[in-house]
């Protein structure tokens, strides 16, 4: 029997399994270590027969590897909140305008990679998360992610049902990244910028919910909040004080990150403590404030900015 051409193999998957790694574990480190891992099992631990379509293999291992990472992930100590590595999206196609969600819960290509749509994810156990991506985002059928998490179709249905019910919340606040919110979200960080520069307190305050979330992640790395910042005066005075300390001399970039718009700063100097780069972004309600906003500081979560993504 003549061995698989896994350079063709590669090319073909390559795609496939580093969206389902990085929806399994938030991490494009990770995504790229598990596609890596998954054909190194498939040249050196290949599967008895090589002569069907190897697509379903590969994707019960590579989805057994994230697990294991997402487990290993979830029992280790992390510095202050978590947050996803950033993933730039500039060349997938928003929502349409027009779109709403499905009542069936199913999720986009683009909401599939939100920064929202992740940290939901994070309520989930790893099998809850892995079965929710096959049957909701990749349209895996109940026997397809049976064979692909080598468990029944009974467990596939049970897990998929409480994947659904702790997903309730995000459904119900959901906004798809359409043109629409792009521009929205685009406007309200250039207000909220334009805010902080005049030192404009009740301005910011305009531009956040009353239950606004702030979540700053440093990785241990650089200075960040340890707790999230809740409450909009409290945000308000938060983002005025970082201000403060940042250096004038600044280089900031507008980029599609995760299906929505970024400020990603790029600083020339820094102090002990200070990021050289980090990334803003927020989630609107449906009234247009700020619901949560997201800074990224860890140097392993902004490397998607700097190399792009494999999405």
């Amino acid at each position: 029997m003549a061995a698989p051409d896994f350079d063709s193999l590669y090319r073909e998957n390559r795609k496939l399994l580093w969206g389902l790694s990085y929806r399994l574990t938030g991490s494009t480190a990770d995504a790229d270590e598990i596609v890596q891992d998954t054909f190194v099992r498939a040249i050196e631990q290949p599967p008895a027969d090589t002569a069907s379509s190897l697509k379903p293999w590969l994707v019960r291992v590579a989805t057994n590897i994230g697990i294991d990472r997402l487990r290993r992930r979830k029992e280790t100590p992390y510095t202050g909140p978590w947050l996803p590595s950033v993933l730039d999206t500039s060349d997938l196609q928003p929502e349409p305008a027009d779109s709403s969600p499905t009542p069936e819960g199913r999720y986009g290509e683009l909401e599939s990679v939100t920064l929202a749509f992740l940290l939901a994810l994070e309520a989930l156990s790893p099998k809850q998360r892995a079965v929710l991506i096959l049957r909701d985002v990749f349209d895996y059928s109940v026997d397809e992610t049976s064979a692909a998490l080598d468990i029944s179709e009974a467990d596939v249905k049970t897990t998929h049902h409480r994947a659904r019910e702790a997903m309730a919340g995000y459904d119900r606040d959901r906004l798809l990244p359409s043109r629409n919110v792009q521009q929205k979200s685009q406007a309200v960080l250039g207000n909220l910028l334009a805010c902080l520069m005049n030192r404009d307190a009740a301005g910011i305050e305009k531009l956040l919910a009353a239950d606004v979330k702030l979540l700053s992640d440093g990785g241990g790395q650089y200075s960040a909040a340890r707790v999230p910042v809740e409450g909009a005066q409290k945000v308000a005075k938060f983002l005025l004080g970082i201000a403060a300390q940042r250096s004038t001399d600044m280089k900031i970039d507008i980029r599609t990150l995760n299906g929505l718009p970024a400020f990603v700063f790029t600083l020339e100097d820094t102090e002990p403590g200070q990021a050289p780069v980090f990334v803003w972004q927020v989630d609107l309600d449906a009234a247009g404030k700020i619901r949560e906003f997201h800074a990224l500081l860890a140097g392993d979560k902004v490397m998607g900015v700097v190399r792009g993504g494999d999405e």
